[in-house]
Parts: C-alpha cells; structure tokens; sequence
C-alpha cells in the first residue's frame, strides 16, 4: 500500500466515524425535542430543528445533511454563502445580524431570515425582493430580556413594525413576516423560561390584534424562533416553533 493511498483510508475512516457521531447527535437532539413538546401536550412535529453549523466546515455540515438533518443555520454572510453553493440539497437559514449591505446576497437564497431587528432592514429586504420578483420570510428579531449586548427590536417596536406592514402603512408586498425571534440571556434553562413565555404571548397579541388588518397574509405570526443547545426544551415547552441547535448537534463526545 503506498502512502497516499493509506493517507486517504484513514480520512476516509475519519470522515465515516464523524458521519456516525453526526447521526447519533442528531438522533439525540430529535428524541429530546420529542420529549419536551410531549410534556408540554404537543405534537413534535410543530418544532423544526435548525442546525447551526457556524463553527463546522462545509463538508461536515454535509454530513449533517446527508444523516437527514436538512435545515442548517448561519449567523454571518460569508459562511451562508459557502455553505449556500457547497451544500445545494441544504436549506439554510440566516439566524445572525443582517447588515443592510448584505442584504442583496441573501434575499432569494435564504428560505428564512430570522433577524429582521429595524425598520430600514426590513425595507431594504423588500426592496431586494421586489426586484427579483419573489417573497421573502421574515422574522422580527425581538430582544425581549433587554440586553444592552443583543441585537432586536424592543417588544413595543417589534408590535409597531409589524402593525405597519399589516396595516400596509409600511407598503411590503414582496415580505412575509411569519413570526418573531429571540436570544435568551446565557443562563439556566429555568432562569430563562420568562424569556420564551413573553415572546409566545408577544406573538399571540400580534396574530390576534392584526387578524383584522387588510394586509395581516403578510404577517402571518406562526413562528417562534427561540431556544439554543442550553435551553432549546424549555423554549419547546413554551412554544418555540423553531429551535437553533448547534453545539448538541456537533459535539465529539457525550
């Protein structure tokens, strides 16, 4: 055997044994989501996992993805777009800042972009997606635990920015904003929980207060993107429709 050829089967080797540790996380991460929506009477197929693959390669996020995991998450741009060509079966979220000059790479890639978080974003974004001729979802970032060090509208903004566009105030016909987003404090799940329930009852104010509104089929209030590998059950149990996963899904060990 030469060496390149022994080279390559130990990659190989390597590359099969990640592939195994990827699909035995994901099936963890599944079973546990299960489980919380089950305690908290719902039916676990409400909750999409997004996997957050920002600190992973391409070619492991594809490992993800071929173990079943299709949904990915990026936080910044430039690895969006990596992943966006190198992983075409992916569907790949942004769930991080969107600066406004960015905009442009990502309306019509991204299925979901979790962090509208002002007013002159979410018109940018319509206005890339009017020219190119297609609907964008939108979520509203809301930072509801009033960190000074996270991104998102306050929660009376987030209600203001989204009567607009319901109310066609804000004229928006190429956005679709289906729910709201939210970062909890680095804390115990428990220590956190207020977090998720004020954003679930944020979100039900909003769908019912603009049901009436001549253009709420553009602010559909369905989803709730909240709950990360610390917390992602208790944001379950409280509603969370969405859930960014990324160390659990990732790590090399139990």
């Amino acid at each position: 055997m030469t060496r390149l050829n022994s080279v390559s089967r130990v990659n190989a080797s390597n590359i099969e044994m990640s592939a195994e540790r990827l699909a035995h996380n994901l099936a963890q991460v599944r079973a546990r989501i299960d489980a919380a929506a089950l305690r908290a009477g719902r039916d676990p197929v409400e909750v999409t996992l997004v996997a957050v693959s920002k600190t992973v390669s391409p070619e492991v996020a594809a490992q993800m993805v071929a173990a079943g995991q299709s949904i990915l998450g990026e936080n910044r741009v430039d690895r969006f777009l990596e992943k966006h060509v190198a992983i075409p079966d992916a569907q790949i979220h942004l769930i991080g800042s969107l600066q406004t000059n960015k905009v442009r790479f990502v309306v019509g890639q991204a299925p979901l972009i979790h962090s509208v978080d002002s007013r002159h974003l979410l018109e940018k974004i319509q206005a890339r997606a009017a020219a190119i001729d297609m609907i964008q979802p939108v979520l509203l970032e809301v930072n509801i635990s009033g960190e000074e060090t996270k991104h998102g509208l306050m929660p009376d903004e987030a209600r203001d920015l989204a009567t607009a566009v319901a109310t066609d105030e804000l004229h928006a016909p190429n956005i679709e904003i289906n729910g709201l987003m939210t970062m909890a404090p680095l804390d115990s799940p428990e220590a956190v929980r207020w977090v998720f329930r004020d954003l679930r009852g944020l979100r039900d104010v909003l769908r019912d207060s603009l049901r009436p509104a001549p253009c709420c089929e553009r602010v559909k209030m369905c989803e709730l993107s909240m709950g990360m590998s610390n917390d992602f059950e208790v944001a379950i149990e409280e509603g969370a429709t969405l859930v960014r996963v990324g160390t659990s899904l990732f790590k090399e060990t139990d």
